[in-house]
């Protein structure tokens, strides 16, 4: 293992604390806690980029967060760092999306600024695993160990610690280590390759106009004729984007390998003013030319922006008719409402929904109008 690496003899454990189990480590309970949470679950309802009414064929939350766990898994074990934590990260970093991706982030983000506050998927993701995830009689959430946790929280944003007294044990003042720095980079390379693949599938993004203006994938397609020639649009596409996905891969390992010989420990690592893990500015200039890419032809295409826009209306809608109509929540809920701030309330309730949830309870909304009562936790 690297000297850098986080080893879970260095962890400093869990908020409650827990006798060690006989055969699985620290890391590993963490992964597995998170594979059997009830949120994790629920990704398999939540918008990657395309709706089911697409087609089942295409990403979805839970298969995004295991695709950037591969990823992650592959980079950590090239480095020498602690792939178990890697893979719990990735497996963990998108627990606190809501549904509709990000049109439903942004529309749930918009509802709580209204209110004076904000919604974040990465705080949202720390309040499941320690509060709303309920399995164990001895502690609330998940107790999972502080590095995930701090891991959660920092792995793509750094915060200013006066800014965030209510975030002050995860030592916002320094950067995560090497193994949540990795997520964030880990998982712009599993949506670029995937969300060109759902594109290009779902006929909404072309060869042609990947290879004008993403510079990455028409060297690569060039390496593709050139090796192969002739091969149907489908497979030349497959060899292309195969070959991207390795070159962002190889390009991360390579660089941040570069940067950790410097470093002997972690505190070296987290006490540094930068964050190390990066691409070379040459790859880097070509993802930002991919991301650009997908944002222009993809993310803003007209026959997503019109679902995307629903999506946020519908969002809204419930989360302002709830905000009027407290009473209209299941019990648990009204309860929680009585005693924080309503708003808050809504808007846990709401980013945990699915896709589908969210469509049924506005329709029944709709229907019943102001007599509206949600019965069921």
């Amino acid at each position: 293992m690297a000297a850098c690496a986080l080893r879970e003899r260095d962890s400093r454990g869990r908020r409650y604390p827990e006798a060690p189990h006989p055969y699985r480590g620290e890391f590993q309970r963490d992964r597995d806690r998170i594979i059997h949470a009830r949120a994790f679950r629920r990704l398999e309802n939540k918008t990657q980029v395309f709706t089911r009414r697409y087609s089942d064929h295409f990403r979805n939350r839970l298969t995004h967060s295991l695709e950037v766990a591969q990823i992650s898994r592959t980079v950590a074990q090239a480095l020498g760092l602690n792939s178990e934590l890697v893979e719990t990260l990735a497996l963990a970093h998108d627990l606190g999306h809501p549904p509709f991706g990000h049109a439903g982030e942004h529309a749930l983000d918009q509802a709580m600024r209204r209110q004076g506050e904000r919604f974040d998927h990465n705080l949202q993701a720390l309040r499941i695993v320690e509060e709303f995830e309920v399995r164990y009689a001895a502690f609330p959430g998940l107790n999972l160990t502080f590095e995930v946790r701090e891991g959660l929280v920092k792995h793509s944003h750094d915060y200013v610690a006066g800014q965030h007294p209510e975030l002050a044990e995860y030592l916002l003042e320094l950067r995560p280590p090497l193994e949540a720095q990795l997520i964030d980079l880990t998982d712009e390379i599993g949506y670029g390759a995937a969300d060109l693949d759902d594109g290009f599938e779902a006929h909404l993004l072309g060869m042609a106009a990947m290879e004008e203006q993403v510079p990455l994938f028409a060297r690569l397609a060039a390496e593709v004729d050139a090796s192969f020639g002739g091969l149907r649009p489908k497979l030349r596409f497959n060899e292309t984007l195969k070959r991207l996905l390795d070159a962002l891969v190889t390009d991360l390992i390579e660089q941040v390998g570069e940067k950790m010989a410097g470093f002997e420990s972690v505190e070296a690592v987290r006490r540094h003013p930068q964050r190390l893990a990066g691409f070379s500015p040459a790859v880097e200039a070509e993802r930002q030319a991919l991301k650009a890419f997908l944002y222009q032809n993809l993310y803003h295409h007209p026959q997503l922006l019109d679902e995307n826009r629903q999506a946020e209306a519908m969002v809204t809608a419930v989360f302002e008719h709830l905000l009027a109509h407290p009473e209209a929540l299941p019990p648990a809920y009204r309860a929680q409402a009585e005693r924080a701030p309503a708003a808050r309330v809504i808007c846990d309730y709401l980013a945990g929904m699915t896709d589908s949830y969210i469509r049924r309870l506005h329709q029944r909304m709709i229907s019943a109008g102001d007599r509206f009562r949600l019965e069921l936790d």
